[in-house]
């Protein structure tokens, strides 16, 4: 997740560790523990708002707050009407994101009618390369889902996890997005996480995440539009081409980890990025606002003196900091874990 706008705070919202099915790039590690009841969401939700309304108040700015609502698989909280209501009433713009294997009318009706602006979809690559990362029958079940959301008059986008299985398919993706009325599709690099550990050897090289960036930019695709939040991807589509250097300041753009956001998990587990699985606390036993202005960990995803390697000295690192998600699994040895703070691996900016 990428910072996108100047001012903004967004939750990532897993409602749910509960799935349909068995990804082999899945990074959840599906943690136990009760879920958050409609009456915390809804308290959580609320203190949210009151944070973000104050920092309107004492910084004369507007903010703007958005939720991402997912799992798991969302669908299978039974109460998500109730929770996209809750939410909505917060004044959270809401989207959502599935695998769109339960999305039937009648639930694609539903979205549209609490007020969902967009749902995105996962979609891995043509027929067979999906079903064999997501599972028989998961593609065909995933374009139902997106059909009928269309005909809800939601907006759908799908969203790609890149990798070798799929890096070959890019271009048809996009195409058939074009196809079936999807107006944007957004890429996001493979984190070895989870059971996404065993494809570590599926992970590509720096060189080859900025081939597939320079292709993905190049299509002209009527009515669709490639998106990434990936950071090191936006400074390719900026045209950055620099050796780094000390750069010093406050982030600004780029990975929105500790910056514009935070991750909050079905048990009320409090992460900087879903795929940075490194807690900060938990909403029943903390207040998210305090947890926000003094975790050590989010002061240090802030602070660029204490990164390592060439993010240290980035003259980017500002409008970027890498994907410390990937930063993060790539460092883990030994049973040990990684560093939050190390280089992103598949950086290609010059100069590291």
């Amino acid at each position: 997740m990428a910072v996108n706008s100047p001012f903004e705070f967004f939750l990532q919202w897993h409602l749910t560790e509960r799935c349909n099915l068995s990804c082999q790039h899945c990074y959840q590690s599906g943690r136990g523990g009760a879920e958050l009841t409609l009456a915390e969401i809804g308290a959580v939700a609320a203190e949210a708002a009151e944070m973000v309304q104050e920092w309107e108040r004492l910084y004369a700015v507007v903010i703007e707050r958005s939720c991402n609502v997912t799992g798991g698989e969302p669908l299978l909280r039974r109460d998500l009407d109730a929770i996209l209501a809750v939410l909505g009433e917060a004044g959270f713009a809401l989207d959502l994101l599935s695998n769109g294997t339960l999305i039937d009318a009648a639930a694609a009706q539903r979205l549209a009618q609490q007020g969902v602006r967009g749902v995105q979809i996962s979609l891995e690559g043509p027929q067979i390369i999906h079903d064999q990362i997501r599972g028989a029958g998961s593609y065909q079940a995933a374009l139902g889902g997106c059909r009928h959301l269309r005909e809800a008059g939601l907006a759908v986008s799908f969203n790609v996890t890149l990798s070798r299985l799929n890096a070959p398919y890019l271009e048809e993706i996009v195409a058939l997005a074009a196809t079936v009325g999807v107006t944007r599709v957004g890429f996001a690099r493979l984190v070895p996480a989870g059971q996404g550990a065993l494809l570590r050897q599926e992970m590509l090289a720096a060189e080859e995440v900025a081939d597939i960036y320079r292709r993905l930019f190049a299509l002209a695709v009527p009515g669709v539009q490639v998106v990434t939040g990936d950071p090191v991807a936006a400074q390719l589509r900026a045209g950055a081409s620099v050796t780094p250097v000390a750069s010093g300041g406050a982030p600004c753009g780029g990975c929105a980890a500790g910056v514009s956001g935070l991750t909050l998990l079905a048990d009320g587990t409090l992460l900087p990025c879903r795929r940075l699985e490194v807690p900060l606390g938990n909403v029943r036993r903390h207040s998210l606002r305090e947890i926000w202005a003094t975790s050590p960990v989010l002061r240090q995803l802030r602070t660029q003196s204490l990164y390592h390697g060439k993010c240290a000295s980035c003259a980017l690192w500002n409008g970027c900091r890498g994907c410390r998600a990937i930063a993060y699994a790539c460092s883990a040895t030994g049973g040990q874990p990684g560093d939050y703070l190390a280089s992103d691996p598949q950086c290609f900016i010059a100069g590291g």
